[in-house]
C-alpha cells in the first residue's frame, strides 16, 4: 500500500469532524497522479486514549507517578471501575453508533460524576428544551471533560481535547522552550501518538510526510512526530505547512527547526508540495525549482521562491477528497446547551470554502496583508455544487460548513439557486459579514436551500469603533440583518471583541448593553467575546501609531504573529473578561436580561448610555416600495390549486380565479381577476427556482403591460403583497 506522500493533521483539532487542509491537498494531488494517504492523527489518539484498555493503563500510570492529589482526581480514581465499564459504550454513542444508550445516560446512576457535573444544578432548566439525544450528548461530554481534567492533572499537563501543548506554540518568538520540551522524555500522550504514527509509516512507506499545522495547539505534536521520523526513517523527507506557519513562521531563522523538518512552506500548499515532491523524486537536480519554501543550507535557514509557475486557479485544484479518514470514529459532543454554539462540536460537517481569500479584506485587526486573505478568487456555484455532490457520495454526509473568512453574499445566492435547481437536500452553514445585502428575501432563499446558521463578526457594538475597524457596517445594520436571518429561521452567532485600541470603558459597557438587547430580542442566538490581539500582518500591526498602540517588539527567531502592546488609554481591558463571558453565557440560555450590568462585574463600571429600546428602534419591517428594475424575481413555492368562480355586483359580473397555495406548514388563498390570475400563474411557472430561469422586475413589468395597464398597481396589490410572504422573492 506504498504511497508517495503521507498527509497528517497532528493532534488536536476538532473531535467531531476532520480539519479540511489535507482533504484539499489530497484532492489536488489526485489531479497530478501523485499518490497520497491522509490521516487525522488527533482523532485516532483520542479514540485510543478513551478506551477501557487505555484508561486502565492511564490510572495505573497515575498511581505509579503518585500524582493523584486533588479531591476531584481522588474521586475519579475511586470510581475507576465505573469508568472502565462505561467508556467504550459512551464513545460508541458519541460516534452515533449506539443511540439507544441515550436513555441510560440520562438516568441518575449510569455515568460516574465528578466536578464537571456540578454545573448541572445551574443548567437543569435548559434540559427541558433539549431532546433526549442532545441531553445525553451533553452529559457524556461532561463525563469526558472529567476524565480530561484527570489526565491534565495526573498524567500530562499539556492535554486538551482540541489542542495539545498550545502554550508552547503561542507567540513563541524563540524556539528555545519548545526545543527544550522536545529533548525531555516522551509523555503518555506522545507514546500513543507515535505508536499510531509508526503503524501508518510502516503501512504507507511514504517518500515524503507533510504535516498541516493549523493552530498553535498542533505544533508540539507535529515536532514530536517529525523528531520520531527523523530518528527512525531518516530517508523520508518531512514538510510542514498550514495556518500556523502561514501566519507565524514567515521570518523563522533558527536552524534547529530544520533538525526536525526538511521544509516549511508558506501560503497555498498545492504548488509548493508538487514542486517539493518533484525535487525529492529527482535527486540529481542540485538547484530545484521551489515555491515559498524554507530549508536549511550550509547550517543556515534559506528561503527559496525561484519557481516561475503561478499558483493554480481554484477551478484547477480538483475535488476535496475525504478518502482514508476514519469518518465513523469522530465523536459529537455538546459542551453548552445552545443549539447554535453546539454546531462547532456536534455533527460531522464536510468543510469547504466558497472562495480563496476574503472579498472584503479591509478589517484593520485582520491579517489582510497575507496572500491567503488578500488574494480573492471565488469558485463558481456550479463547480461548488459539483464538489458537494462528489463529497456526499464519498462521505455519505450531506452537511457542509463553509469556512471562508466571510462568504460573499452574491456567491451564497448563486449557491442556493444551484442547490434548489438540482433538488439537492443539504444542510449548510457559513461565516459571513453582517452586510445589508442580506435582505429578508435573500435570507428566505438561503434557508430554502438548506442554510441553518451563520456566524459573523459584530466585533465591537459601537459605530465609532466599527468605523475604526473598517468593518463597513453599523450596529443598526447588523441588527436589521440579524432580524432578517432569524425571521427566516436561520441561527446567528456573533463574534465579539473587547479591548480594541482606544476603546473606552464606557464603550465596553455600551457594547455589552447592545449585545444584551440583541439577545433579548432573539436576533442573535449565540456569541463569544475575545480580547483584541495585535498581530504583525494586520493594518494595526503594520501602522500601530496610527491606532494609538505602543508595540513591544522582541527579537524573532521562530514564531512571529501576536505582539505585546500598550494601549495609550492605559485601560486594563483584561479585567472585563470574566464579566463579559459570564453575561453572554446567561444570555445564550435566555436568562439574565433583567440583571443590572454592574452585577456582572466585581468592580465599579459606569451606567450605560444606550437607551433600553435602542436596538428595537433600529429595526424596520423592510417594506421596500422602490424595487430596482434589475432585481431578480423568483418563485420558491409549489403550483397552486386553481378554481374559477364569478361575482356579480350591481349588475356587473367579474370572472375570478381562486388560487390556493399550500406550503409545508401553511395555506394561503387569494382571488384575482381571471386574466391577471392566469398571467400570474404563467409567470410563476417561468420563474420557479427549480427551472433555473430568472426574470428581472423590468422584464415582468414589460410582459404584464403588453396585456394590462399599470404593473405597479398590480404588484403592490394585497394578493401579491401576501404572496411575497409565501415564496415570491425579489433579489
Amino acid at each position: 500500500m506504498a504511497k508517495d506522500i503521507l498527509l497528517i493533521t497532528p493532534p488536536f483539532t476538532q473531535l467531531n469532524t476532520p480539519y479540511p487542509a489535507t482533504v484539499y491537498l489530497k484532492g489536488f494531488l489526485n489531479t497530478k497522479q501523485i499518490s497520497s494517504y491522509q490521516m487525522d492523527l488527533g482523532i485516532e489518539v483520542i479514540t485510543t486514549l478513551f478506551s477501557k484498555e487505555s484508561l486502565t493503563e492511564l490510572f495505573d500510570f497515575a498511581v505509579e507517578k503518585n500524582t493523584i492529589i486533588s479531591e476531584n482526581s481522588q474521586r475519579i480514581y475511586a470510581l475507576k471501575n465505573d469508568y472502565f465499564t462505561t467508556i467504550n459504550a459512551v464513545i460508541s454513542f458519541l460516534q452515533g453508533k449506539n443511540q439507544t444508550l441515550a436513555r441510560q445516560i440520562c438516568t441518575d446512576n449510569f455515568l460516574p460524576e465528578a466536578s464537571r457535573f456540578e454545573q448541572l444544578d445551574d443548567m437543569n432548566w435548559a434540559f427541558g428544551s433539549m431532546g433526549i439525544q442532545d441531553k445525553a450528548k451533553h452529559l457524556a461530554t461532561l463525563y469526558l471533560e472529567d476524565l480530561s481534567d484527570f489526565i491534565k492533572e495526573c498524567v500530562d499537563e499539556n492535554f486538551g481535547f482540541s489542542r495539545y501543548a498550545e502554550r508552547l506554540g503561542k507567540s513563541a518568538n524563540s524556539f528555545d522552550e519548545l526545543y527544550s520540551n522536545l529533548q525531555s522524555e516522551l509523555t503518555y500522550i506522545d507514546k500513543i501518538t507515535l505508536t499510531i504514527l509508526e503503524e501508518n509509516l510502516k503501512k504507507i512507506q511514504p517518500k515524503m510526510v507533510c504535516f498541516s499545522v493549523p493552530f498553535p495547539g498542533n505544533l508540539y505534536s507535529a515536532f514530536r512526530c517529525a523528531q520520531f521520523i527523523k530518528k527512525n526513517y531518516p530517508k523520508t523527507k518531512i514538510a510542514m505547512g498550514g495556518g500556523f506557519p502561514n501566519t507565524e513562521l514567515r521570518s523563522v531563522t533558527d536552524a534547529r527547526v530544520f533538525d526536525f523538518f526538511d521544509f516549511i512552506t508558506l501560503d497555498d500548499g498545492e504548488l509548493p508540495i508538487e514542486l517539493l515532491f518533484n525535487a525529492i523524486s529527482n535527486s540529481t537536480n542540485n538547484n530545484p525549482q521551489l515555491k515559498r519554501t524554507f530549508l536549511k543550507k550550509n547550517e543556515e535557514v534559506v528561503y527559496i521562491n525561484n519557481s516561475l509557475k503561478n499558483d493554480y486557479k481554484q477551478a484547477e485544484l480538483g475535488t476535496p477528497d475525504y478518502t482514508d479518514l476514519l469518518l465513523n470514529t469522530y465523536i459529537s459532543v455538546i459542551e453548552i446547551a445552545n443549539p447554535m454554539h453546539s454546531l462547532w462540536s456536534d455533527g460531522r460537517w464536510n468543510k469547504l470554502t466558497m472562495a480563496h481569500g476574503c472579498y472584503w479584506g479591509k478589517c484593520t485587526f485582520c491579517d489582510i496583508s497575507l496572500d491567503y486573505i488578500k488574494i480573492y478568487e471565488p469558485i463558481t456555484a456550479k463547480l461548488l455544487v459539483d464538489n458537494m455532490e462528489e463529497i456526499i457520495a464519498c462521505t455519505g454526509e450531506s452537511g457542509f460548513h463553509f469556512v471562508d473568512e466571510a462568504a460573499p453574499p452574491a456567491l451564497m445566492r448563486a449557491l442556493a439557486l444551484e442547490i434548489l435547481k438540482r433538488n439537492l437536500t443539504v444542510t449548510w452553514w457559513a461565516n459571513i459579514r453582517f452586510e445589508k445585502s442580506f435582505t429578508k428575501d435573500l435570507c428566505t432563499l438561503l434557508k430554502a436551500s438548506g442554510l441553518i446558521a451563520v456566524s459573523g463578526g459584530l466585533e465591537v457594538a459601537s459605530d465609532r469603533l466599527l468605523k475604526l475597524i473598517d468593518k463597513g457596517v453599523t450596529v443598526a445594520q447588523v441588527a436589521q440583518v440579524n432580524l432578517n436571518f432569524t425571521d427566516a429561521g436561520i441561527l446567528v452567532h456573533a463574534y465579539l471583541m473587547y479591548g480594541f485600541p482606544t476603546q473606552t470603558i464606557q464603550e465596553t459597557v455600551d457594547s455589552l448593553e447592545m449585545v444584551r438587547q440583541l439577545f433579548e430580542l432573539e436576533i442573535i442566538n449565540s456569541g463569544f467575546w475575545h480580547q483584541f490581539a495585535l498581530t504583525t500582518h494586520s493594518p494595526i500591526g503594520l501602522e500601530p501609531e496610527k491606532y494609538g498602540v505602543i508595540p513591544e517588539y522582541k527579537e524573532i527567531t521562530f514564531a512571529n504573529n501576536d505582539i505585546d502592546f500598550k494601549d495609550k488609554t492605559g485601560i486594563n481591558h483584561t479585567k472585563f473578561s470574566y464579566g463579559l463571558k459570564k453575561s453572554i453565557f446567561n444570555f445564550m440560555h435566555g436568562i439574565g436580561f433583567d440583571i443590572d450590568l454592574q452585577d456582572w462585574f466585581d468592580f465599579k463600571i459606569p451606567k450605560t448610555t444606550i437607551p433600553p429600546n435602542y436596538i428595537e428602534n433600529c429595526l424596520t419591517s423592510e417594506e421596500n416600495l422602490t424595487i430596482k428594475s434589475s432585481s431578480k424575481i423568483l418563485w420558491l413555492g409549489q403550483k397552486p390549486l386553481v378554481s374559477y368562480f364569478s361575482k356579480t355586483k350591481r349588475g356587473k359580473t367579474r370572472e375570478l380565479i381562486q388560487l390556493a397555495f399550500h406550503t409545508k406548514n401553511d395555506l394561503f388563498e387569494t382571488s384575482i381577476d381571471k386574466e391577471k390570475g392566469e398571467w400570474l400563474l404563467n409567470q410563476l411557472e417561468k420563474i420557479n427556482v427549480q427551472k433555473g430561469n430568472s426574470f428581472t422586475f423590468a422584464e415582468l413589468k414589460e410582459d404584464f403591460e403588453q396585456h394590462f395597464n399599470d404593473f405597479e398597481l398590480f404588484w403592490y396589490s394585497k394578493p401579491i403583497k401576501n404572496l411575497r410572504n409565501y415564496g415570491l422573492l425579489v433579489l
